[in-house]
């Protein structure tokens, strides 16, 4: 059985669309599903650079084109009250809905993770971090540990690092077979690597990634 890691924060709408696609990709592959959650922002601050919702154009065509994705989907996609918002009360739950590190079920499962993107991306356009909205979806949650300590804070600031270190960037991200692929978007070449499809047997996967210096401007 092979075994694949969805990389993903709530904040983002790419990754609830990723993992409600996920299934139909993973889709007569017997394969283990191990679900990180990591906190976007960390990631872009590492990397200099911000998110789309930052950047008001980019964040017009982001609810766009995820509303269209949506709709090719036939999901629903209700965009929270506040976008961006801080996720890490969500991700911390998500964790705590965990076993400690080391320990068998020390990742949460896709029923927590599917809470968690429903509570955000299915909550009829309400505020992610709403006092009474997160007390509800905890008391649901019933996590073994508490998201307030310092043993889960530390589990996502950890499992944030591990992922930057590997080459994650940004969120949805799945690793398989030791490659990454990044985007709701990329699903299908995910499908192509279960399937065994020989491009990546090639050497074309290796080439494509080769840096290619841009010409030096004249003065």
């Amino acid at each position: 059985m092979k075994r694949l890691t969805f990389y993903f924060d709530p904040i983002s709408p790419y990754a609830a669309l990723g993992f409600e696609a996920l299934p139909e990709a993973l889709a007569g592959h017997s394969v283990e599903v191990v679900y990180r959650p990591i906190l976007l922002a960390a990631l872009l601050q590492a990397l200099g650079q911000k998110g789309p919702a930052e950047i008001e154009v980019k964040r017009r065509w982001t609810f766009r084109q995820v509303a269209w994705l949506a709709h090719r989907q036939g999901v629903p996609l209700d965009p929270p009250a506040q976008h961006p918002f801080n996720p890490l009360p969500l991700l911390r739950l998500a964790w705590a809905c965990a076993a400690v590190e080391g320990e068998p079920g020390d990742t949460p499962g896709r029923w927590v993770v599917e809470q968690l993107f429903h509570h955000v991306w299915r909550g009829a356009g309400a505020d992610a971090n709403d006092t009474a909205r997160l007390a509800a979806l905890t008391e649901r949650l019933a996590p073994a540990q508490d998201p307030a300590s310092e043993a889960v804070k530390q589990r996502l600031r950890s499992e944030t690092e591990a992922a930057l270190r590997l080459g994650v960037f940004g969120v949805p991200t799945v690793e398989l077979d030791g490659r990454l692929f990044w985007g709701q978007d990329a699903l299908p070449m995910v499908r192509a690597a279960l399937d065994g499809d020989p491009w990546f047997r090639s050497g074309a996967w290796e080439a494509a990634a080769q840096p290619r210096p841009g010409v030096a401007r004249r003065h």
